[in-house]
């Protein structure tokens, strides 16, 4: 056993122990990872209540096996050092997700697409195994092959079924830079067209886009390259969502693609305008700028959110690619936000968490991924959080639940797989050290 693994061991052993003294005393758990979570800050926010279980010292990339493209990681590491070590050895994890400070564990029990998910899925349709402290303190191994439904529910249980403390997944070959072509449309049955289109062929090893505005939708497509002419840096004074409307092509890093988003956290910097002038930049940028720091003043800010009527809309939500130009002819009618990004994101087969009811409406396996950071939303007459969600739900999409829900109990069951969640719940959770899905994040906000 190597230093890494010994150690790796002897610390799930000290959380499992953690766990059932705390099941023995019929005590709730809190998972407490370190660092910033991607959870949206909410006022009087409910979801991190419980004692706590330290989970922090699990941030190591365990193995690397170049031959077979599989990385073992525990589920602190960052995508910002799990991308540097692959590279490394000319690999890349096969979704990365695009903020720097998003971890493995995150992106598991949450739902992390990036670019080359409309090809390969989510991240967690690249894992292979996962180690689960379950809410008994057992250590147990979920795989498609042992404990099947248990490794399926643990992505998008929100760290309500236990403890992943290690995760085994696909690597895929990476060159070092890659090459960008952006294609700008004036018409949204033009932009869907293409869009669908290079997703059938399979002819990019990146598609995204960036609709800036009704009548400029810019298609985002990638491929790895050798040797570049030349590369562009968005990590300080230039500003990458941007740049997809003034050029044509560019070239990054590979890391730097990955990450390409980071430095503004998206757009967040645009709710402050100052954060995208130069000169502040140039002065600042490196104590304000990148989703790390943007997120931790997020999260300094967040009692000034009790002040507002509302928090701004932040929420990805993921639309049967069939029904998206239904969705595109009320968001840029009614709800009328941007920049929007959207990913397609191709199902490799329904999930097990998705109620039956609802994969019956859902009828697709090819979703499309349209991300909203920051619309307000204090107009007293309108909740567009509910609006985003009650329109998802009649297309027979879903959204991720990081940020404000409105379901009744009944809505969010017809959504979510209600058997399959408790039969996993009591295999893994039978005291409730963890709280429920629905009950931790129905209410928030």
């Amino acid at each position: 056993m190597t230093d890494r693994s010994s150690l790796h061991a002897h610390e799930v052993q000290a959380i499992a122990e953690r766990i059932r003294t705390l099941a023995a005393n019929g005590e709730r758990a809190h998972i407490e990872k370190g660092g910033v979570h991607h959870f949206v800050p909410l006022p009087k926010d409910p979801r991190f209540a419980g004692r706590t279980v330290d989970v922090s010292s699990l941030n190591r990339v365990l193995e690397i096996d170049v031959e077979k493209r599989l990385a073992v990681a525990e589920p602190g590491v960052t995508f910002a050092e799990l991308a540097r070590a692959t590279l490394a050895h000319g690999l890349l994890p096969i979704v990365v997700p695009e903020l720097e400070g998003i971890t493995v564990g995150g992106a598991i029990a949450g739902c992390s697409v990036e670019s080359m998910s409309y090809r390969h899925g989510g991240f967690h349709d690249t894992s292979l195994e996962y180690e689960i402290v379950s809410g008994a303190g057992e250590v147990l191994t979920c795989s498609r092959e042992q404990n099947p439904l248990a490794f399926e529910m643990i992505h998008g249980s929100y760290g309500t079924l236990g403890v992943l403390t290690r995760a085994t997944f696909r690597l895929v070959p990476a060159k070092p830079y890659v090459h960008m072509t952006y294609v700008r449309h004036t018409s949204f049955a033009d932009f869907e067209r293409e869009l669908r289109a290079h997703c059938a062929q399979g002819d990019y090893d990146f598609i995204d886009a960036i609709i800036h505005s009704r009548d400029a939708l810019v298609l985002c497509l990638g491929r790895f390259a050798d040797t570049p002419p030349y590369t562009s840096s968005y990590r300080h004074l230039e500003i990458f969502y941007k740049s997809t409307l003034a050029r044509r092509e560019d070239y990054l890093t590979t890391e730097d693609y990955c990450f390409r988003y980071d430095t503004e956290c998206h757009w967040l910097t645009a709710t402050f305008p100052p954060l995208e002038w130069k000169p502040v930049r140039w002065l600042l940028g490196k104590r304000l700028l990148g989703s790390t720091n943007l997120i931790r003043a997020s999260g300094t800010l967040a009692p000034l959110l009790a002040l507002k009527r509302r928090p701004d809309v932040v929420c990805d939500v993921f639309i049967p690619a069939r029904r998206f130009g239904e969705f595109w002819e009320w968001y840029s009618r009614d709800f009328d936000f941007f920049p929007l990004w959207v990913v397609p994101y191709r199902v490799p087969a329904m999930y097990p968490w998705i109620g039956p009811e609802h994969a019956a409406r859902m009828h697709d396996e090819l979703f499309i991924d349209c991300a909203i950071y920051g619309k307000p939303n204090g107009d007293p007459s309108v909740d567009w959080s509910e609006r985003l969600e009650e329109k998802t739900y009649e297309l027979g999409g879903i959204k991720t639940l990081i940020s404000r829900n409105h379901y009744s109990e009944e809505r969010f069951w017809s959504i979510y797989h209600r058997a399959n969640y408790d039969a996993v719940k009591r295999q893994l959770d039978p005291r409730g050290v963890f709280p429920g899905l629905y009950e931790k994040l129905h209410k928030v906000g």
